[in-house]
């Protein structure tokens, strides 16, 4: 390459064809990248000042060098402008404002020359290079891919990809993998980015769309469509979990993902390192779903919360351990697979709930209400666990209860309002000796209870909760999953530690705000600061106004002063 520019016209189209092939790069490219070398080296040789210009014809390797001057009528940069005396001698017919060519004789380049331009085609070709690979890879984001280790770098695997690089993140690795430097490893394409040292492209082998792309290589009904994989979760290098579907009927999804004797299991099995693979028929309903994440242990019931996103899952005594699974494998995968969280308790922890909810509930209806015992547990009985159900209620329904009639349902609504009402004014109170402003009474979705919790924070006025996030307001609090202690002598269990500061949630995290509700909160409460940044051209023209007004106001003053006299 350093002799290219002293080459003969034949050499030159040689080199640029070996290069484009090489680098599988458009020749025009490499002819570019010497024209621009070619330009450098003349600039270095007749001086950095002149505009000169280098065209290599591609078919032919004839090479013009020239330079460009502007005609002007007098003459300011000697290098660039030429008189129109001095411009006619050049080209017939020049005239002031023309841009005309002055030919120049070939450069002998040197050692040095040769290398700059040498230097110069090389970072073109590689800019071309990477280019090429980024538009090659950038639309192959989940596509699983073969390529060779090449490398091993801080725990980082460089693949070899035939045409660029990928690198797999040591956390997207199948943990205790071994990688060898030169064997064939498959991952897939997770990102392509493209930065400052060309593309980079991220794989990984630890994803469950990896898995999810080997069941559709193994299996043809996936790769056709007409079986679905509706979710996966994966622990990788342990165990994971698939849900699928079959949109016909006569194919068992589970099946043709098994295989016969276990062939296309085992096929994805051995590519994952091992990992155990459990195969479950996803269905449309939730709990039903739920109970085939949960396998191989058996579910009693399945209570679901849509609003908080929890799901409570009662199970034999016997069955505890399996469907928590070794070290919570199997409730964490079930979890990832439905999208919930899920709370797995004995069918004696279940009882123990619910008898102290039942408890909880029928003494708060007792107290607020004024009613004897049997009353308020009646109605907890029927599913009222609130004073908002009972007061706001269709009073048919309250009316429909048994032992109940319209005179009673009535007389309970206006009992659990006016229960409401107290609650909502000690709240008030309560709020206003936090001094909390009232200002935030008037934004949407806030209670008065949630402004006590809010004044107990240190959150008083419009600029304290404008200044926090979404998730600082409404965020659930994350509880410790459940744990037991087997060794009564040894060390606390998680569920025993004080929970961790990460874990303690939004200020009003125990309300249930959506997170569209905590947005209209959060933007109410910084609407104050955009009606404070009144216009400057506003401002004047309000003040010249109220000027004018004055002036008038005083002229008329004056006049009204004027007529008095003169009627005296």
């Amino acid at each position: 390459m350093a002799s290219a520019i002293s080459a003969n016209k034949a050499e030159l189209l040689a080199i640029a064809n070996s290069v484009a092939s090489e680098k599988m790069i458009d020749k025009a490219i490499v002819i570019e990248a010497m024209e621009e070398a070619i330009q450098k080296a003349a600039r270095a040789r007749y001086g950095a000042e002149n505009d000169i210009r280098a065209k290599l014809d591609p078919q032919s390797g004839d090479l013009r060098l020239w330079r460009v001057v502007e005609v002007v009528e007098e003459v300011e940069d000697y290098f660039k402008q030429v008189d129109l005396k001095a411009a006619q001698k050049l080209q017939d017919g020049a005239s002031v404002g023309d841009f005309i060519v002055d030919p120049l004789p070939p450069v002998d380049l040197g050692r040095i020359d040769a290398q700059s331009a040498k230097q110069v085609i090389f970072q073109k070709v590689r800019d071309a290079e990477r280019e090429r690979q980024y538009e090659e890879f950038k639309d192959r984001a989940g596509e699983v891919i073969t390529g060779v280790i090449k490398s091993v770098e801080f725990g980082h695997i460089i693949v070899n990809l035939g045409r660029a690089e990928g690198v797999i993140r040591r956390d997207q690795q199948i943990p205790r993998e071994a990688a060898r430097v030169g064997e064939r490893i498959r991952a897939l394409i997770t990102k392509v980015e493209r930065n400052n040292r060309g593309q980079q492209i991220f794989l990984s082998r630890a994803a469950p769309d990896f898995m999810r792309k080997l069941f559709a290589q193994e299996v043809p009904e996936i790769y056709d469509g007409i079986i679905e994989i509706k979710a996966a979760a994966r622990d990788p290098g342990s165990r994971a979990k698939i849900g699928v579907i079959s949109h016909d009927s006569s194919i068992d999804p589970v099946g043709a993902c098994v295989g016969m004797k276990g062939s296309r299991v085992q096929a994805v099995v051995q590519e994952l390192q091992g990992e155990k693979i459990d195969i479950i028929p996803w269905s449309d309903d939730g709990a039903t779903f739920i109970v085939n994440a949960l396998q191989p242990a058996t579910v009693s019931r399945v209570v679901l919360d849509e609003d908080a996103e929890r799901i409570e899952v009662v199970v034999p005594d016997d069955q505890l351990s399996l469907a928590i699974g070794r070290r919570g494998q199997n409730v964490r995968l079930a979890s990832q697979l439905t999208g919930n969280q899920i709370d797995i308790m004995t069918e004696e922890e279940a009882s123990e709930k619910r008898s102290k909810e039942f408890a909880e509930r029928s003494k708060m209806f007792e107290e607020e209400l004024d009613v004897d015992e049997t009353l308020s547990q009646l109605l907890v009985a029927e599913g009222f666990a609130e004073l908002e159900e009972v007061a706001y209620v269709e009073l048919d329904e309250l009316a429909g209860i048994e032992g109940f009639d319209e005179e009673l349902a009535e007389e309970l609504q206006s009992r659990a309002q006016e229960a409401i009402e107290r609650q909502e004014t000690a709240h008030r109170e309560a709020r206003r000796e936090l001094g909390v402003d009232d200002a935030l009474a008037e934004i949407p979705h806030l209670t008065e209870a949630m402004l006590v919790t809010l004044g107990k924070a240190g959150i008083k006025d419009l600029d304290d909760l404008a200044d926090l996030a979404t998730d600082e307001l409404i965020a659930k609090k994350r509880e410790a999953p459940r744990r037991r202690n087997t060794n009564p002598d040894g060390p606390p269990m998680r569920s025993d530690r004080p929970q961790r500061e990460a874990d303690k949630g939004g200020v009003l995290g125990e309300y249930g705000l959506s997170e569209e509700q905590g947005n209209e909160i959060i933007m109410a409460a910084r609407a104050h600061w955009f009606e404070d940044e009144e216009p400057q051209g506003a401002a004047d023209e309000g003040t010249a106004v109220e000027n004018a007004e004055t002036a008038a106001e005083a002229e008329d003053q004056s006049q009204e002063a004027a007529d008095a006299d003169s009627t005296q």
